[in-house]
């Protein structure tokens, strides 16, 4: 018995976002990780052992626990039987991807712009954005509405598909724990700069791969949308590197370059200045119009990530 997907898991899962978008419930899968790394972090950071180390035991327990139990499930599904397999696996999938909230997010800061209601669209922007937003206009609140659009394209369906095709549903949940590590543990402030490095560099690898090829993803939806696909791609070549992470730039960058706007520049974290260069310097300053725009690139560029993953599925 295996875990790979038949090629209809993969469309379906991504139907059920779109239509449905994420269900705001209690036992909802990714809510339940973000309780068990609210629940076990206080016992590994009691471990006798410094806390890097500590940090380390406990990204790796909870990613290989989550692995491990949604194996479990997948398979028990199956051996009850294998429409039963098909409809657990299509449910993980859809829980693990979030294209249209993603969407609703976004357009929800886009329309509170159009109102004027610039300290509602702060409040908005706050729930989604690890920076401060207090003092951002309403240029600012754009850009980084823009910056998490591109950012989460990755984290929120890129990713999760290019896992879901290699090792099936358990690992495109079990990346869902990684990322919920590192947003919720993987800070360099005094509370996680240690206990949390660990969480923030298997991030850093997971999305390695996915974050470059989302270059190509963005570049041929900035194409179809904008005809701005050469832009989307050489700005990600050269600017992708523009970040302080070793992967959010190079979807920042294409989406740069796909929408003929600057991103990145220097932001507050927790009341410190972080210093970050530019990316796509020289071109226009981000206007809420270019949310709305952000949102299109994004849903195509998830389009493609969704029939790509499937033909995956084939071989």
């Amino acid at each position: 018995m295996t875990l790979e997907l038949s090629w209809y898991i993969i469309p379906a899962a991504f139907a059920l976002d779109y239509f449905l978008g994420d269900p705001n419930f209690s036992l909802h899968p990714i809510r339940l990780l973000g309780r068990v790394v609210l629940l076990t972090e206080s016992l590994f950071r009691h471990l006798s052992t410094p806390l890097f180390f500590s940090g380390l035991l406990f990204a790796v327990s909870l990613i290989l626990g989550t692995w491990v139990v949604a194996v479990v499930i997948v398979l028990l599904a199956a051996a009850i039987s294998p429409v039963l397999a098909g409809v657990v696996n299509i449910i993980i999938i859809y829980f693990c991807i979030s294209a249209r909230c993603l969407e609703k997010e976004a357009l929800g800061i886009r329309n509170c712009l159009a109102k004027k209601r610039l300290e509602e669209a702060k409040n908005n922007l706050s729930m989604i954005v690890g920076r401060d937003v207090d003092a951002l206009d309403a240029s600012g609140i754009s850009r980084a509405a823009v910056e998490t659009v591109a950012e989460n394209l990755v984290d929120g369906v890129i990713s999760p598909l290019f896992f879901a095709v290699i090792g099936g549903a358990p690992l495109a949940l079990a990346f869902k724990m990684v990322n919920t590590l590192d947003s919720m543990v993987g800070y360099k402030n005094e509370r996680y700069v240690d206990f949390g490095k660990a969480a923030a560099r298997i991030d850093d690898v997971a999305n390695f791969i996915p974050a470059r090829i989302s270059v190509l993803i963005i570049s041929l939806a900035a194409f179809i949308l904008f005809r701005t696909g050469k832009p989307a791609c050489s700005t990600a070549v050269r600017q992708g590197r523009n970040h302080s992470s070793p992967n959010a730039g190079y979807p920042e960058a294409a989406f740069a370059g796909g929408l003929s706007v600057c991103l990145g520049g220097p932001n507050f974290y927790f009341g410190r200045l972080v210093e970050k260069p530019y990316i796509g310097q020289g071109m226009a300053k981000v206007r809420p119009l270019h949310i709305e725009k952000a949102c299109r690139l994004m849903m195509l560029s998830a389009v493609i990530s969704m029939v790509a993953a499937a033909l995956g599925t084939l071989f």
